[in-house]
């Protein structure tokens, strides 16, 4: 049986849950910062390289503070995320604003905090310069279409809503040269949770190819690319976790084959991971609080899909430890589907798992849950979420969003 690490014991989580009651999010400072390190120390060969990360992967303030200091900057995507930025202090190019299906609004707060705005659409062009006026930077999303054997979370590029055609990137990038406007950029994601090295370094080459040949056609020199997201976790423990650092060096040496040589150096790369840089930092604790046999084997937990979405909306591995049972301990295991009481039949955050005997008031740390975790809660079935706690490196814990109360839930209502 395979195993994962945490960087707490059951006595600790016992002590803190006498706090805070479970369930509750806690998210480990050291881990965090390591990850973002990772970032910025396998890409620091690259004069202007910058992660921006994905803010929609964990909005939490606090630890948007802690990226900051890492010198990450944020990845919006819609007006709340643009005000979470502002408030930890993220201005300017700090901020990278996609745009997706975009209402005016959020152009026009881009447009003042000084994001770099990256369209989604050739007509936005011209939408962004009615409703907000054109910046000085403007940067397009690629649609790159058919791909080379690539096994993508979020679907073939050919049905994907985003991104411009490649056709359509010239015409863009000629569109804004029309305009006046004088910096660009060039934006790309094809995929989600990749752990296959190469898929990173076909996809640097296919853009540092584009970027070659948007400037032969269009005469516009392109000043960064975003490789967008999709940097893996190896969620399950067998797993080989994804090589940042060999990704880097593959990367870089497309860019000396291609960049340099035609004088587009210094190229900026960019890059927008939220699940690489928080997931492994996060642990959603839970407590068993029931037990259910009948055609199958069934432990109830105080926490619900409305705290963790993913095993539920998609099938997704969240490994499981069960606190103080070590699971090469020689433990009786058991197999059991680990549930929350959501009224829905897909609520499940393990099924058919194999995990040492467990009881009512055991404690489960379910891992990786820092990035897609808390942020896509929802209140359905009246379900509250639960609190955000950090384990600071210090060795302290503190509460950084306190659980939500039968008060949040009805304080949008409007009662008579």
């Amino acid at each position: 049986m395979f195993s994962k690490t945490l960087p707490f014991d059951r006595e600790f989580i016992e002590k803190l849950a006498e706090q805070y009651p479970t369930p509750f999010y806690l998210y480990d400072e050291k881990t965090l910062r390591r990850n973002a390190r990772l970032f910025t120390e396998s890409f620091a060969w690259n004069t202007g390289f910058k992660e921006f990360f994905a803010i929609k992967a964990n909005p939490n303030p606090e630890l948007l503070k802690i990226l900051k200091t890492e010198s990450l900057g944020g990845d919006c995507s819609s007006l709340p995320e643009l005000l979470i930025c502002e408030r930890v202090g993220m201005n300017g190019e700090e901020i990278m604003f996609t745009s997706n299906n975009t209402p005016a609004t959020e152009f026009i707060k881009a447009k003042k905090l000084g994001a770099i705005i990256n369209l989604d659409d050739l007509a936005h062009l011209e939408f962004l310069e009615h409703h907000a006026g054109l910046p000085d930077l403007i940067s397009f999303r690629w649609n790159p279409g058919a791909l080379r054997d690539v096994e993508s979370v979020i679907g073939n590029p050919v049905e994907a809503k985003y991104g411009l055609t490649t056709d359509q990137i010239f015409e863009g990038f000629a569109m804004a040269k029309r305009k006046g406007i004088k910096r660009f950029g060039l934006h790309t994601m094809v995929a989600s949770n990749m752990l296959q090295n190469e898929f990173f370094h076909y996809t640097a080459k296919t853009v540092f190819e584009l970027v070659l040949e948007i400037e032969r056609r269009v005469g516009v020199r392109i000043e960064f690319v975003n490789l967008g997201g999709g940097f893996g976790v190896a969620y399950r423990p067998e797993q080989t976790p994804l090589d940042l650092k060999r990704v880097a060096e593959m990367i870089h040496e497309e860019y000396d084959k291609l960049i340099i040589p035609s004088n587009l150096s210094p190229l900026k790369i960019f890059t927008e991971s939220g699940r690489l840089v928080a997931a492994e930092s996060g642990t959603l604790l839970t407590r068993v609080i029931h037990e259910k046999n009948i055609y199958k084997r069934y432990i109830g937990v105080d926490a619900c899909m409305a705290n963790l979405m993913r095993p539920g909306m998609y099938g997704a591995y969240h490994h499981i430890t069960a606190l103080g049972k070590p699971e090469h301990s020689g433990l009786a295991v058991e197999t059991v589907d680990v549930v929350g009481s959501l009224c829905e039949n897909c609520a499940k955050f393990a099924v058919d798992r194999a995990l040492p005997k467990i009881e009512i008031g055991d404690l489960l740390a379910i891992h990786d849950a820092g990035a897609h975790g808390y942020a896509m809660g929802f209140q359905y079935n009246g379900k509250l979420r639960c609190a955000e706690l950090l384990l600071q490196e210090n060795g302290t814990v503190r509460m950084i969003r306190r659980a939500e109360t039968p008060d949040d839930y009805f304080a949008t209502l409007i009662l008579k």
